[in-house]
């Protein structure tokens, strides 16, 4: 069964944190948690992967979600909403559906799964990596499993919040 916590409000924010456990094709990350910044950046979404990439979290794209389980073993991941909304499943099928709007930002840890359930036709979200990490795409597959386990232990902690920089919550809550 997911943890879900919810921790409080957060420099004006709500952060959600979001436990997930392996479940034998899908790694998760059970030492780090998801992070669900509700709302942050609700008054300029446009400056979504900007703000990602001053805070050094770089590697960049805009475009949407797979709507397939899928995960990245080498590199944390954080995705921004820009425009639109959407419903992402995280943690794969036994963990939570995440509603999503413009302005919200999901912080997952190396090994997270994650997929598109449901998105608005105007939906559109940007992902970046910390440090610029170049990330890899994997599924729910027993092969791709057993080879991302030490791939996951490998991956540092990032430097900077994707959202607040060297003062964030992200550098509190992932330990």
């Amino acid at each position: 069964m997911p943890e879900h916590n919810y921790i409080g409000r957060e420099q004006d924010e709500s952060i959600m944190k979001l436990s997930f456990q392996p479940d034998g094709l899908l790694p998760n990350n059970p030492e780090l948690p998801v992070l669900l910044y509700k709302g942050v950046l609700r008054d300029h979404p446009e400056d979504t992967e900007q703000i990602f990439n001053n805070n050094g979290w770089l590697n960049s794209w805009v475009n949407g979600v797979f709507p397939y389980h899928h995960y990245h073993s080498n590199a944390h991941e954080v995705l921004g909403v820009i425009s639109g909304s959407a419903s992402l499943q995280l943690g794969g099928d036994a963990g939570y559906t995440a509603s999503v709007e413009a302005g919200d930002v999901v912080v997952l840890p190396a090994g997270t799964a994650h997929k598109k359930l449901t998105a608005s036709p105007d939906f559109r979200i940007a992902g970046a990596y910390p440090g610029g990490m170049d990330y890899n795409t994997r599924r729910a597959d027993p092969d791709d499993f057993a080879a991302a386990l030490p791939e996951i232990r490998e991956v540092p902690l990032p430097e900077r919040d994707p959202v607040y920089g060297e003062a964030g919550p992200l550098l509190r809550l992932w330990k």
